[in-house]
């Protein structure tokens, strides 16, 4: 078998697998090393010369001429009269360099060697495909679906690069059909053993970001700025925007016309209520715009524990807290305060703060009616159990215990 019988494949390799001439010349050699280190223990008096555009090689081993009976080391030394077979006029101590062929191997070599170069082909491709993705980690990237399973949706680019899209990466109103195309981020890139493991995101805060970015020109060309993004995804989120230059009104660009621009981001996003906010270094009015819709009618901040307390009229209450508590926990987490609401009208003595009870309710059931503006006994004893079952992470029956004990106070 000669040489260019084996490797006459090796400009398919370069064309199909986008390789460029200096890389795959360096893996070849190094997968021949290789094969030599294992025929003849060592390799570097070895000279391989290869023309991938060909399909080309040469492999030359360098002795040293010595008198007969007198070679300690077949694979670096030659005796005289061998070297004279090749030359009739060598001497001792000259050099001989003889081809190799690759048949010399042997034929399980020659099989091996052919799978190391696969191997070493495809290790290649896994990690130009790791860098390239690597470098887009927090881009907006589309691909389409090929195989739905259980816990993940397994997509496609164009170039056949397998994307990962986990259950918790979704969406709750996705559906997806196979072949649909689908936009995420890349959210991660990882190397597990040489194959890459690239996750794609819908519901990370950045994909929301990059979907603006793309839709609104103004936020493309840096004329106006996404300073934060806060997200129940597929529910609501809060985008806060800023513009430095005066002329434009970053709200009004965003949403446009009758909501024109903000539509499609919307559609995209399940239909995910989207608030979009004017951004403030004004610590109270920033964290008035955070609650909007509701209007407050008075606000006071303590800046060592990061809290506000916020007083609405009882008509107010429910849009700051929003349905499941959205509101309010989206505007905590913008603004960075733990946020308080209090009803107009209800310090008076009628009503009982929730912390008196502190020793017949635990304080973590206290501090989660806290969390969506309830922390009087009347704010809770107004709403419908089955309500509060929907805005808290608490049980029915925990609050349907808590609601006897508050009831007691009142009936005593």
């Amino acid at each position: 078998m000669e040489n260019i019988e084996l490797i006459n494949s090796f400009s398919e390799f370069k064309d199909d697998k986008l390789i460029d001439r200096v890389t795959l010349m360096a893996i070849l050699e190094d997968v021949f090393r290789n094969a030599l280190k294992k025929k003849f223990g060592e390799d570097d008096n070895f000279d391989i010369i290869i023309n991938p555009d060909k399909g080309d090689l040469e492999i030359w081993r360098n002795r040293i001429v010595v008198a007969d009976g007198e070679v300690e080391d077949d694979n670096r030394e030659i005796s005289l009269s061998a070297a004279r077979r090749i030359e009739p006029d060598f001497e001792v101590g000259e050099d001989v360099s003889e081809e190799v062929k690759l048949i010399d191997l042997g034929r399980r070599a020659i099989l091996a060697l052919r799978q190391n170069l696969i191997s070493k082909i495809h290790e290649h491709d896994s990690t130009n495909i790791y860098k390239q993705f690597k470098d887009l980690e927090g881009e907006l990237y589309s691909a389409e679906v090929h195989h739905i399973r259980h816990r993940a949706v397994i997509l496609l680019d164009d170039e056949g690069n397998e994307l990962i899209m986990p259950k918790d990466r979704q969406i709750p109103s996705d559906f997806f059909r196979k072949g649909d195309n689908v936009r995420g981020i890349i959210d991660s890139v990882e190397l597990k053993g040489t194959k890459p493991v690239i996750i794609l995101s819908r519901t990370a805060p950045l994909f929301l970001e990059k979907l603006f970015e793309q839709e609104i020109p103004e936020v493309f060309d840096g004329l106006i700025t996404v300073k934060d993004v806060v997200r129940i995804p597929g529910e609501k989120a809060k985008v806060s925007v800023d513009s430095y230059d005066d002329r434009i009104d970053p709200v009004g660009a965003c949403v446009g016309m009758k909501g024109s621009r903000i539509h499609g981001i919307v559609r995209e996003l399940g239909n995910e209520n989207i608030d979009v906010i004017n951004f403030t270094n004004n610590t109270q009015l920033y964290i008035t715009r955070a609650l909007s819709p509701a209007k407050i009618t008075n606000i006071s901040i303590n800046e060592e524990t990061m809290r506000a307390e916020v007083k609405l009229l009882p008509s107010e209450v429910s849009k700051a807290i929003g349905r499941g508590g959205h509101n309010i926990r989206l505007a905590g987490q913008l603004t960075g305060y733990e946020i308080d609401v209090i009803r107009e009208g209800e310090e008076d003595d009628e009503d009982v703060e929730l912390s008196e009870f502190s020793d017949e309710i635990e304080a973590w059931i206290i501090q989660e009616f806290s969390r969506i503006g309830l922390d009087t006994a009347k704010s809770i004893l107004e709403k419908d159990v089955q309500d509060l079952v929907k805005i808290t992470d608490l049980e029915e029956e925990t609050i349907l215990d808590v609601v006897r004990i508050l009831k007691e106070e009142f009936e005593e």
